[in-house]
């Protein structure tokens, strides 16, 4: 098997633990299924305090890393800063602004994800927020895919949707979710800021708790054979829809 390239791995578990205290924001962390031991236990306890995605995983997993010294861990650090999502949507009404934010509801695929980031930092929206279970990795080929969007516009990363949506909706965010389930067309909902518009993958659309807590559900016509639209292109049209609005 050839080696996997990883720029933005970290290996072995002094060097995971080293990169939590320095501050680094780690995406998430591949162990091997049972890997016992006092430093082993204590790396697995900081990376739960911190929140951190770990992926259990069996031995042979680590044969993509070739003969890097990993012992048993990888972790993939993410090159960008993830920001917290009350403290944005609070600074933008500080600040006079009606917030215009994306959320993410288990898009898995890179160049979806870096797609929609572009689309929605051209469009001058504000955030974008996505779960940190079931979401695409935001590594290198994401960041190729935005055009360095993702440099450039705030990304959230949150626990729970369905606590995020709760805080938006409190803070009077109108959430409008796209969804085939949808009773309106997105054209005859406004979408106007404040706003969060909600997508999900197009294989298995949105959760159902996001779909219970949306203020709209609203669908987009699909005329052809094919039953769905990529989500990216989906998030183009909600999203200048929006700026329309």
């Amino acid at each position: 098997m050839k080696p996997i390239r990883n720029d933005d791995a970290i290996y072995g578990i002094r060097a995971v633990m080293e990169a939590l205290n320095a501050g680094k924001e780690i995406d998430k962390v591949l162990v091997k299924r049972g890997l016992e031991g006092e430093l082993a236990t204590e790396m697995l306890e900081q990376l739960r305090y911190h929140g951190v995605t770990i992926q259990q995983v069996p031995a042979e997993k680590f044969l993509e890393f070739g003969t890097k010294n990993h012992q048993g861990v990888v972790a993939f650090v993410s090159p960008v800063a993830f920001q917290p999502f009350e403290e944005l949507v609070a600074r933008l009404w500080e600040d006079g602004k009606d917030p215009f934010i994306i959320v993410l509801d288990g898009v898995t695929d890179v160049r979806n994800f870096g797609a929609i980031v572009r689309t929605a930092e051209c469009a001058g929206a504000h955030a974008v927020i996505f779960p940190a279970k079931g979401s695409a990795r935001i590594g290198s080929d994401a960041i190729k895919t935005s055009a360095g969007a993702l440099h450039h516009m705030p990304i959230c990363r949150v626990g729970s949707l369905k606590t995020t949506i709760n805080y938006l909706k409190n803070s009077g965010i109108k959430v409008v979710a796209a969804t085939e389930k949808g009773t309106q067309l997105y054209s005859e909902v406004s979408m106007k800021p404040p706003v969060a518009l909600v997508l999900g993958a197009e294989d298995v659309g949105l959760s159902t708790d996001v779909l219970k807590l949306a203020d709209e559900l609203v669908s987009i016509p699909v005329n052809g054979k094919v039953e769905s639209l990529n989500v990216s292109v989906a998030a183009g049209i909600l999203i200048y829809e929006a700026l329309r609005s």
